[in-house]
């Protein structure tokens, strides 16, 4: 049985739109994508490099599928953790409209039974059943308690516009912290797992 893993890049005020390039997501009229890149370093590399090893399979939003598919197979090496596994582990896609998914293995998981689908890859996995990105599902995923563990890297950049991750409406949830580390350009990764549903107090009692 694999543990459902969710890695995202996010800005200080949360945004996840668009961290590789201007082209990657202008939905919204979004005009600041590739925000990562003038902070992407040896730390940050090193840390990808740990998540990937870790992977079994990979449950991928279309947009990111799409993204992926369109760049990792055109650059496959089988001593890139992050290539080799992309580009031969299994792929499962949430998506109600992809049909050929093309980039295989992959298999297109879709309809009212998602979740089944979801739990089902996770049990067939050895090893992570890893989401990056996919910022949609990943909020689908945090609102039925799917997300077993998560890795936040917090770019050191204020956007003040953008999608993001956690959005209103999301279930009170409290996590534990696992781990924590700060790159040489300042970007901070932290690893939460979740604990249940957030408590709360007051200071007059």
């Amino acid at each position: 049985m694999g543990k459902l893993t969710l890695t995202t890049f996010l800005t200080l005020d949360g945004v996840m739109q668009a961290p590789g390039g201007p082209a990657e997501d202008p939905r919204g009229g979004f005009e600041y994508g590739g925000w990562v890149v003038p902070y992407a370093d040896e730390g940050m590399g090193e840390f990808i490099q740990e998540v990937f090893a870790r992977a079994g399979a990979f449950l991928l939003g279309r947009r990111t599928y799409e993204i992926f598919a369109a760049h990792w197979p055109r650059h496959d090496d089988p001593a890139d953790p992050v290539a080799s596994r992309l580009n031969r582990l299994p792929k499962y896609v949430a998506s109600t409209t992809l049909k050929d998914p093309g980039w295989t293995p992959a298999t297109v998981v879709d309809g009212e039974n998602l979740q089944a689908e979801v739990v089902r890859a996770k049990d067939a996995t050895d090893g992570e059943l890893q989401v990056h990105g996919s910022g949609q599902l990943a909020q689908w995923l945090l609102a039925r308690d799917l997300v077993e563990e998560l890795n936040l890297l917090v770019f050191p950049v204020f956007l003040g516009t953008g999608r993001r991750l956690f959005s209103t409406g999301g279930l009170p949830t409290a996590f534990a912290p696992a781990g924590s580390r700060t790159t040489g350009s300042g970007i901070a990764i932290h690893t939460y797992r979740p604990t249940g549903r957030a408590t709360f107090g007051s200071f007059a009692d």
